[in-house]
């Protein structure tokens, strides 16, 4: 017997019934690292580049914000959420990384992890594509959950 939630008792995948609980705030932050090889950091060096497709970063806070309001159409045991706010936000870290934070609140039922996930992800993409002419040795390093609030139990990773 598996203690996952989206998992019934016959073994099955399934959508968890949030119908029973309270609805609480909410909220989540998520980080993801883009990494650059230099050439392409040093592009950076005012903060955003413009590039054929237009202002990389800023092109990826609006993607990062569209994807986490329609995570529950990209993970199929999502529930539809309407966000209350959706923060997405890039800076350089001193080794010239793009450091990418999407906070998501919400008062629902469930939580809002996984629309942090999800906007810190694509924002992640949304940089490699339109570097990618620069360069093919971007790497997206990690995305992990930074903190979650309300519902069962909060959340604080250790090292941010």
């Amino acid at each position: 017997m598996s203690n996952l939630s989206h998992i019934d008792k016959k073994n099955q995948p399934t959508m968890v019934d949030v119908s029973g609980k309270t609805p609480t705030d909410r909220e989540a932050h998520a980080r993801t690292i883009v990494e650059f090889p230099a050439d392409v950091a040093s592009l950076f060096s005012g903060g955003d580049i413009k590039t054929a497709k237009g202002p990389v970063f800023v092109t990826a806070i609006v993607a990062g914000v569209m994807a986490a309001k329609r995570t529950h159409e990209l993970i199929p045991f999502c529930h539809p959420l309407g966000l209350s706010n959706c923060k997405v936000t890039i800076e350089l870290d001193d080794a010239s990384r793009a450091v990418i934070d999407c906070r998501c609140k919400v008062h629902h039922r469930t939580g809002v992890e996984m629309e942090a996930l999800t906007g810190a992800s694509i924002a992640a993409l949304t940089v490699y594509d339109m570097c990618k002419a620069l360069s093919h040795e971007i790497v997206i390093r990690e995305t992990s959950l930074i903190s979650k609030t309300g519902g069962k139990e909060d959340y604080h990773r250790e090292r941010a």
